[in-house]
């Protein structure tokens, strides 16, 4: 199974609180819901296309646990977003979440989430998409098990807060393989391992 890290980005590699004002003040985080007014009618097909090539979701908790309480009471548009999302497999490494998940399809991952994934990796076909989830992307990084960056670059610079980038010193070379760029001045970029 392909391993595919999807994250809205700021021009700083930050990938914190994108969606809402008051989704992830951690760290003092002043700029929750800087990634809407960047985004377009190509970003959101470049949104539903990811969803539905996905074949399975890989989650930290912070993230599952914001998506299964919204995704599952989705009703009227926003379904485009929401059937992939609720209809297929949704994996979810943490050591505080207990099972069974309450979002339908969900799994915990057990023990080492590095481990976990790479076994995950092996067992299955298709896609994995990583949405949000910085600590678990940098992780996934940092033991090379990303195959695939699918990134929306926001030409906004945040100045701190969370990103997927590992400081570990290790070096790890993507090819690009498309861009395209939005009306709003946004990047969606595709890099390949």
């Amino acid at each position: 199974m392909k391993l595919v890290v999807v994250e809205w980005m700021s021009l700083d590699g930050v990938v914190q609180a994108p969606g809402a004002p008051d989704e992830d003040r951690s760290g003092g985080f002043a700029h929750g819901g800087w990634h809407l007014r960047w985004f377009d009618e190509t970003s959101r097909q470049w949104v539903v296309d990811g969803l539905t090539a996905a074949s399975a979701f890989l989650f930290g908790r912070l993230t599952y646990e914001r998506f299964a309480a919204h995704w599952p009471h989705v009703t009227g548009p926003e379904r485009v977003v929401a059937d992939p999302l609720n209809s297929k497999p949704k994996y979810v490494a943490s050591t505080t979440l207990a099972s069974p998940l309450a979002w339908a399809h969900s799994s915990l991952l057990a023990g080492d989430a590095a481990k976990a994934v790479a076994e995950l990796k092996e067992s299955g076909e298709g896609e994995l998409h990583l949405i949000g989830s910085a600590r678990l992307g940098r992780t996934l990084l940092e033991h090379d098990l990303v195959d695939e960056l699918r990134l929306m670059v926001d030409p906004v610079l945040l100045g701190g807060g969370k990103r997927i980038w590992p400081a570990n010193g290790g070096l790890a070379a993507f090819r690009l393989i498309s861009n395209e760029p939005t009306s709003t001045g946004a990047l969606l970029l595709t890099y390949a391992r």
